[in-house]
């Protein structure tokens, strides 16, 4: 029985015929992903901004205004409140005072049960999340620190291991994608929490996998093929490894949509933030991590060895002479 191929043997795609159609494409989704971040901004969840967050699910979708009013009444500060995946499970936030008790919060969540349950009879309150103000910034300030050190740490592994220029290309498609998944989060609204912070280090490591592998490749091409111009290996690196990319992606994106379509709502904010990092990081791993090579300078000559001080190649070790006439 003959193998599924996803990709056939020995393809020949001119990816880079492409280039100035996938720019466009990146600087439309970078500008209008900074457009969303700058007017409608992430809907930081109770992790960062602190409070208190009520998760409830209605037997009927209830009018969002009414129940704004009724909660409001309670005099606990001005409620937020946000359908969460269908419109009867509905979010409720609440301001929490920075001194608060744990006593003190666990009696505002029982006025706000209370009132729910004489008001909507049926309605279930699926979970209570309490965060201090404190511990909402900290946990905001470790999840930037995070993301940045994860950056650096990748761009610094990859420049020592190939040229800076691989790291410069790596951090830059490590930029965009960030930039791009976080943009998406502010323009649907789905709530930015601890989970979505870690989609993004998942979108990290994720792409530094395929870059890697890639780089390797072109490393080696870069060496077996000396004379061959620049444009033409990485299109031959980047079809000898397609294959890999594909199946792996697809695998990858299998896996995310199983717990897209059945997994549990808590969840939601991490499932879909990597299932949209797969997609932007295939992309930007082929058209901004490879071929930002070209504008960077690398050529053919990138890792041959440097010449000694005859201009020869050195292909292997300098034999002389001690002084007692050994060789070494």
């Amino acid at each position: 029985m003959p193998l599924l191929k996803l990709v056939p043997d020995n393809t020949n795609i001119d990816f880079l015929r492409w280039r100035n159609f996938a720019i466009l494409v990146s600087l439309v989704l970078i500008a209008t992903s900074i457009f969303f971040l700058a007017t409608r901004g992430l809907n930081l969840g109770v992790d960062f901004v602190g409070g208190q967050e009520i998760r409830t699910t209605f037997q009927q979708p209830p009018e969002l205004d009414e129940l704004r009013e009724r909660v409001g009444a309670l005099n606990l500060g001005e409620p937020a409140i946000q359908e969460f995946g269908s419109p009867r499970e509905i979010t409720i936030r609440m301001p929490l005072d920075e001194n608060a008790t744990e006593e003190q919060a666990n009696a505002a969540a029982t006025q706000v049960r209370n009132a729910l349950t004489s008001a909507y009879p049926g309605v279930r309150i699926d979970a209570v999340e309490t965060v201090s103000g404190k511990v909402s910034e900290e946990l905001f300030t470790a999840g930037g620190l995070a993301l940045l050190i994860a950056m650096l740490g990748i761009a610094a592994y990859i420049w020592i291991r190939f040229e800076w220029q691989f790291g410069v290309g790596a951090l830059v498609s490590l930029t965009h994608d960030l930039i791009i998944v976080s943009g998406f989060y502010a323009a649907t609204q789905i709530e930015f929490s601890l989970n979505a912070v870690a989609a993004l280090l998942t979108l990290i490591g994720f792409s530094l996998n395929d870059t890697v592998v890639v780089y390797d490749r072109i490393r080696e091409n870069l060496r077996k093929y000396r004379k061959m111009e620049i444009e033409p290996l990485l299109n031959l690196s980047v079809n000898e490894t397609l294959s890999r990319t594909i199946g792996t992606n697809t695998a990858v994106m299998l896996a995310i949509l199983s717990l897209l379509l059945f997994g549990p709502d808590v969840i939601y904010d991490l499932t879909i933030g990597i299932f949209v990092g797969v997609i932007i990081g295939t992309y930007s791993s082929i058209y901004v991590a490879r071929f930002l090579l070209v504008p960077l300078g690398v050529s053919g000559d990138s890792f041959v060895p440097k010449t000694g001080p005859s201009g020869a190649e050195r292909v292997g070790p300098r034999v002389g002479k001690d002084g007692d006439g050994a060789q070494v």
